[in-house]
């Protein structure tokens, strides 16, 4: 199965806590998380206990520093991994919540919503097949949320506070 390794030092250095189970606080295990390895499966680290704050998806592979995943900051306080998933890919975005006004169907990755969708802001999504995520900006950039298959009614369910989705991609094995 997956295992992730949080390293309190930059370049895997010092304190160290092994995980292959989500982890709902991980306060107790470590103070802060500079570096983290990837040695199976999918992972979602959050900022905050409970799966709540930023989010950080990972897959298999060595990230020295924070930045290497994209992160804000060098908190790290839960984290889930999630099943392989190789089915096929659908969702749907709206432009307004309760998966209301213009909708448009998506089954592969999109670099610029913008672009492809007319709309920056997205408010509801319905997800049917696979797990997405959504960034904040363009091409793969910004702030990154996880969805798994099910209803978004509103932006606030998968975690944002702000609708602008400005790229997205499937989640698959290799990312």
């Amino acid at each position: 199965m997956g295992k992730i390794i949080f390293y309190e030092g930059r370049n895997f250095q010092g304190r160290h806590w092994e995980c292959s189970n989500d982890c709902m606080d991980t306060f107790r295990h470590f103070n802060c998380c500079n570096s983290i390895r990837v040695s199976g499966g999918h992972w979602v680290a959050y900022e905050k206990p409970n799966y709540m704050g930023y989010q950080y998806i990972m897959g298999p592979g060595e990230y020295p520093e924070y930045n290497a995943w994209m992160g804000f900051n060098n908190c790290i306080r839960s984290c889930q991994m999630f099943p392989p998933y190789r089915g096929s890919y659908r969702m749907r975005l709206y432009n307004r919540p309760d998966l209301m006004g213009h909708t448009m169907e998506f089954m592969d990755d999109c670099p610029n919503v913008y672009e492809r969708f007319r709309y920056r802001d997205i408010y509801s999504a319905n997800v049917m097949e696979g797990y997405w995520i959504f960034y904040e900006h363009p091409n793969y950039r910004g702030r990154q949320y996880f969805l798994r298959p099910g209803e978004y009614r509103a932006c606030g369910d998968w975690g944002c506070h702000n609708p602008m989705v400005g790229s997205f991609r499937r989640m698959r094995t290799q990312m």
